[in-house]
This record gives structure tokens, C-alpha cells and sequence, in this order.
């Protein structure tokens, strides 16, 4: 038992996110780790705005993965433009019903469903400045500790909203 949670509380979506944007959430997470990847969802980012996934390799590369489960959803959206400042790369993860079409050329593409996803191509890189880089990764690092604190103490609410 040493080291194990006693009935672990059960992660609840914040709202923010439609039930296809979740489905492939989690196919792109479960591929990520399968390859050594470590991820943050819905992370907040210097600017104010939130990042879908922020996607962290073993050698340090950060990606920001933006979920559109739609045409209108990515329609609606081109704050996505904004996350370069934030990554190495930028990527998008849609579903089968999304054109792939629909994804800028320079931006990675990753197809997913609720049970996993395959990589269709890797974005562009565009290297973050060394102060900025280590900016993000401290901000990752809280966000995942952070989390991790809640699971271990649900009751504590000592968190502030921009360091989740």
C-alpha cells in the first residue's frame, strides 16, 4: 500500500472542453506516453491564453498541441497563432470527421480517437530563446506538481487559477 492512493478522486473536466475535444485528448495522450512523452492539458501560458496540451519530450522540445474536433471549431479559433511564442512546435490534433486539409502545411497534424493517435507530421521547429524555454519548463513542472498535489489532497484549494 506504501505509495498508493486509497480510491483516487476521480479527474472531472473543467467544461471547457466539448466531448470530442476530450476523445482526442486522450488518444493523443496515450500515444505521447507510449512514446516517452510527458503532457499538461489545458495549461496557462504567460500570456493569459491556455494551452490545449503542452507536449514535453525527453530531450526538452515542447510542443503545444491544439485539439479542433471540427471545422467550425477551427474556424473559430486563431488565437492558435499566438502558442509560437511558447514552443518548439506547434501541432494540431483532429478526429476523422476534421479535413486534414484544414491544418496549415507548417504545423504538425496528429489523428486520434479516444484510444490513441498516430503522428501524421511533425510541425516546423521554431527553437524557443534559452530564457523563455526555461520559463515554460518551470511552468510545466508546477502545473504537473500541482496537479499531482491535488490528486493527493482534493480538499486543498491553496492553488491560484493561473498556476493550474
Amino acid at each position: 500500500m506504501h505509495g498508493k492512493l486509497l480510491n483516487p478522486p476521480i479527474i472531472r473536466p473543467d467544461g471547457r472542453q466539448s466531448p470530442g475535444a476530450m476523445r482526442i485528448a486522450r488518444g493523443v495522450r496515450r500515444m505521447l506516453a507510449l512514446n516517452g512523452v510527458s503532457t499538461v492539458s489545458e495549461m496557462s501560458l504567460p500570456d493569459g491564453r491556455r494551452a490545449d496540451l503542452v507536449a514535453l519530450q525527453q530531450d526538452g522540445v515542447l510542443t503545444i498541441i491544439e485539439i479542433k474536433s471540427s471545422v467550425a471549431d477551427f474556424r473559430a479559433d486563431r488565437k492558435w497563432q499566438d502558442y509560437r511564442a511558447y514552443c518548439d512546435r506547434l501541432a494540431f490534433a483532429i478526429d476523422l470527421s476534421t479535413p486534414e486539409e484544414l491544418i496549415p502545411a507548417e504545423a504538425g497534424l496528429i489523428l486520434a480517437d479516444d484510444y490513441g493517435a498516430r503522428q501524421m507530421r511533425i510541425g516546423l521547429e521554431h527553437r524557443l530563446a534559452p530564457q523563455r524555454r526555461k520559463a515554460m519548463l518551470l511552468r510545466f513542472a508546477k502545473a504537473a506538481a500541482d496537479r499531482l498535489h491535488a490528486l493527493h489532497d482534493p480538499e486543498f484549494r491553496g492553488f491560484r487559477e493561473e498556476d493550474d
